[in-house]
């Protein structure tokens, strides 16, 4: 088996017409289409089915996160347009749900569109009696640290961001956000601002299936990862080696923590960034001391370089006692992590997920989850007029190798 590193991401292609990109999402969420694959064998639902082809025992994490109106428009009094794309906060606090209750000013990490254009000063725009200004700091990376200060002060920056942004819809949707979308490219139970992307394995569920899911029995909980717009970034270089993994925060409380020790049956996350969650703690657990003063964060190659020498319980148990001798109810953390053929799932048994993009870090994802048969899903994906990415339909993987 290569390291990940030597994976040749040009191995995990296929062909993809624009028309099956869906461009809307349906009128009716839970009446998208949903593929079920289940020991080499791939059957055809939809989405108001899954509570039927779940045992009673699952737990399924969803992952609550809440996309924000991440890009701002600016007009210069000459008339161009800048662009303003928040990726991460810096001040007055890099974790995200913090930052977005500041007050008075902030400072972002962002993309700025059109920068050539914005040679020099404050850029500005009003609404209904509100005032946000933005200025160019430094370059760092690819993007600029940019101050944001705004009237009233006493508006939290997510408010801002709600009166002055937009929904930042993925680029290969290759239109406009719409006002439709502010709605649809959030899920039913978003709770905590943060996200630049939609987790879009939960778009589908609904009232109805969660009352499903109830009527049987299965059990629902919910962590955070706030995504960031590197979820669509390209792998542009040769090998996986030559790409860098974005790096996001993840929430997770310790109630929650202590609900993996004791479940006994299937754990199933709802969506890749649910998935990259989970899959982090147990290599937080692996690579904390007792005297580490902050939780240590997975790299990209992390799982596959840490020898894997603790149990999933001794691993969760080993966070858990970390935050009570700290007296703290929640993990807040990071991860980088790359899940890509080779990775052995620790908590995860089966994962509900959209399909992905050709050449992209969630299909190696998926190619971990159900080796080479991902080729045979997703043909029959095609073949069977099934909708694809973010507004596409649904499916049901369960792992060709079950976690430990």
């Amino acid at each position: 088996m290569l390291h990940p590193a030597d994976l040749s991401i040009s191995n995990f292609s296929y062909d993809l017409p624009q028309a099956r990109i869906a461009q809307h999402p349906l009128a009716q969420r839970d009446q998208s289409k949903l593929l079920q694959y289940q020991q080499s064998v791939i059957s055809d639902h939809r989405f108001t089915d899954l509570p039927n082809l779940l045992p009673s025992d699952a737990l399924l994490l969803f992952n609550n996160t809440r996309v924000v109106q991440a890009r701002l428009l600016f007009r210069k009094e000459s008339g161009g347009l800048i662009e303003l794309f928040c990726l991460e906060p810096i001040l007055p606090s890099p974790e995200v749900q913090t930052a977005m209750q500041a007050t008075t000013e902030a400072e972002w990490l962002c993309l700025v569109g059109n920068n050539k254009r914005w040679k020099s000063g404050m850029l500005q725009m009003e609404h209904e009696g509100m005032l946000l200004q933005a200025e160019r700091v430094a370059a760092q990376g690819e993007g600029y640290r940019i101050r944001f200060s705004w009237s009233p002060a006493d508006r939290s920056f997510a408010e801002i961001l709600q009166a002055f942004g937009n929904i930042p819809l993925p680029p290969y949707l290759q239109r406009e956000a719409e006002a439709d979308d502010s709605k649809r490219y959030q899920t039913v139970y978003a709770r905590f601002d943060g996200a630049v992307a939609a987790p879009t394995a939960g778009l589908h569920f609904t009232q109805a299936v969660f009352d499903g899911l109830q009527t049987k029995g299965i059990g629902r909980q919910e962590l955070t990862l706030h995504v960031g717009a590197g979820t669509f970034k390209p792998v542009k270089a040769e090998t996986m080696a030559g790409h860098e993994m974005h790096r996001e925060e993840i929430v997770v409380t310790k109630s929650l923590l202590q609900r993996l020790l004791t479940h006994q049956g299937p754990i199933i996350p709802v969506g890749t960034t649910s998935l990259r969650t989970l899959e982090s703690l147990y290599w937080m657990g692996c690579m904390l001391q007792p005297s580490d003063a902050r939780l240590p964060e997975p790299g990209q190659f992390t799982a596959y370089e840490l020898a894997a020498a603790l149990s999933t319980e001794e691993a969760l148990a080993r966070l858990l006692q970390w935050l009570e001798a700290r007296q703290l109810e929640q993990v807040i953390a990071y991860t980088a992590i790359m899940i890509a053929p080779g990775y052995r799932f620790k908590l995860a048994k089966a994962l509900i997920t959209n399909f992905h993009q050709p050449q992209s870090t969630l299909l190696l994802l998926i190619a971990a989850a159900v080796g080479e048969q991902w080729k045979r899903i997703y043909e029959h994906a095609l073949q069977h007029d099934y909708r694809f990415l973010s507004y596409g339909d649904s499916s049901l993987l369960w792992f060709e190798q079950a976690a430990k």
